[in-house]
């Protein structure tokens, strides 16, 4: 029998309470200002009560359960940039005492930065063992036996630490029986995987749950809107369904994106490329004959060629195209690769002279990866919206590569698992997502992606 998954939200709230007391503690000591003398219950008062408030308006503490944790780490920097604004601003109205000085806030701030990462990456893997293990989780009853309700209870069966178990699916014909069952078998959600326009069954299914008050989740079929964005809202107590304008439509979307990619590869040129470039150029030349940057033609937005920029990872007599004119992807062991260009290929560090592709304008550092051109001529005709992921500019990282599709596409499902990941980026672009997505690939980097080859 299961464990209940209620305590989890509590622990969160305690940890965080402990985290703003040892960031406290540890401030002063690093200031060295003895505790018994600076300590000030006035301001952990305040502090914890502007921490809980900001964090209705942070999301700080939303499931994210099915999510990476670079997503939580960018929410954390939300919150604590939120919360920085309006502690100071509290305490310089206030004026609790002057020894709130601006390098105690930085210390403050960073100290809760890294404790609050750090502690809720250790509960988030506490609670993923848990999930594991079956020592606790949330039973899913999944109703209408439809592609989408199989691909459902597929996904919550390959990602176990998303915390869900299916414990059946009824057909159509069995909603008769959905009461039954609520009341024989445990089962903590239903989540409603009917057509779109079985309206009576749907709200059927509503009904008999709100009987017995489990918690109900839909599961629309969007697969109709594949070419549009897909978001709901209220107009009143109204939901409403958008299918309407992407994201990146928006000129000020544009513009935010585009600054961001010109002041990041900036940085990147003038503190770590400044080094790296000629250390990666000497490897290059003394492992293998030929030139330092390698050049591929590729698609980038609205189907325009651009020339990809690439530091050479193979021989220089390897061929792209095989005897039957079939473009040759790198593969594991793949003999064209030289030895530096292994190491290369492994850590991304073959991709970073693309930043000055994006500087002058025909790549972004986050966006769809651009495929060569026979890559593309081979997709375009097998992969379904193939050809949309082109409605933006490509990237140098991107949504499929940090969820694992990234090196060799054997098969025409990995290609169009690839592409699906690139339209939800797509659809659902925000700065912030761009920013988790470059989190989550320098995390990838420091760890190895056993894709990368």
């Amino acid at each position: 029998m299961k464990k209940p998954n209620t305590n989890y939200s509590y622990i969160r709230y305690l940890n965080d309470a402990l985290v703003i007391l040892l960031a406290y503690l540890g401030t002063l000591a690093t200031l060295f200002q003895p505790a018994f003398q600076f300590f000030s219950v006035y301001f952990l008062v305040l502090t914890y009560f502007l921490w809980y408030l900001m964090s209705n308006f942070s999301k700080l503490y939303a499931d994210r359960r099915s999510n990476k944790f670079s997503e939580e780490i960018i929410f954390i920097i939300y919150h604590i940039i939120l919360f920085a604004i309006v502690l100071s601003s509290s305490l310089f109205f206030l004026q609790p005492g002057a020894h709130y000085n601006f390098k105690f806030f930085i210390y403050f701030l960073t100290y809760s930065f890294l404790l609050a990462t750090i502690s809720k990456y250790i509960l988030r893997k506490n609670r993923h063992a848990a999930f594991y293990q079956g020592k606790f989780y949330d039973s899913i009853l999944l109703v209408g036996d439809t592609p989408a309700a199989h691909n459902f209870a597929d996904t919550v069966k390959k990602y176990f630490y998303y915390g869900y178990q299916c414990v059946g699916i009824l057909s159509e014909e069995q909603i008769d029986e959905l009461a039954q069952k609520l009341l024989s078998t445990p089962i903590d959600e239903v989540v409603i995987a009917l057509p779109n326009d079985k309206y009576s069954l749907i709200q059927q299914c509503i009904d008999v749950c709100d009987a017995q008050r489990i918690k109900v989740r839909i599961l629309p079929d969007f697969r109709q809107y594949a070419t549009s964005s897909v978001y709901i809202n209220n107009i009143g107590r109204v939901p409403v369904m958008n299918v309407g304008g992407l994201p990146l439509d928006r000129w000020e979307n544009k513009l935010l994106k585009r600054s961001f990619d010109i002041v990041f590869s900036l940085t990147f040129f003038l503190t770590i490329g400044i080094i790296l470039f000629p250390v990666v150029a000497l490897l290059i030349k003394l492992s293998s004959k030929g030139p330092v940057f390698f050049k591929q033609e590729r698609w980038g937005l609205n189907n325009k060629l651009i020339v990809c920029y690439k530091f050479r990872t193979m021989v220089e007599e390897s061929k792209d195209v095989d005897e039957d004119g079939k473009y040759q992807q790198a593969y594991k062991n793949d003999p064209r690769i030289t030895s530096i260009g292994r190491i290369l290929r492994k850590t991304n560090l073959d991709e970073i002279p693309q930043f000055w592709n994006v500087l002058i304008g025909n790549m972004s550092v986050v966006g769809p990866r651009p495929h060569p051109t026979p890559l593309n001529n081979e997709s375009m005709h097998t992969v379904d919206n193939y050809m949309l992921r082109h409605i933006v500019l490509p990237g140098i990282t991107g949504w499929a590569q940090v969820n694992g599709c990234r090196g060799e596409t054997k098969t025409v499902e990995e290609m169009q698992e690839r592409v699906d990941f690139d339209l939800s980026y797509i659809h659902r672009w925000t700065f912030w997502l761009d920013c988790q997505i470059i989190l989550q690939t320098i995390i990838n980097l420091i760890r190895g992606d056993q894709n990368a080859y």
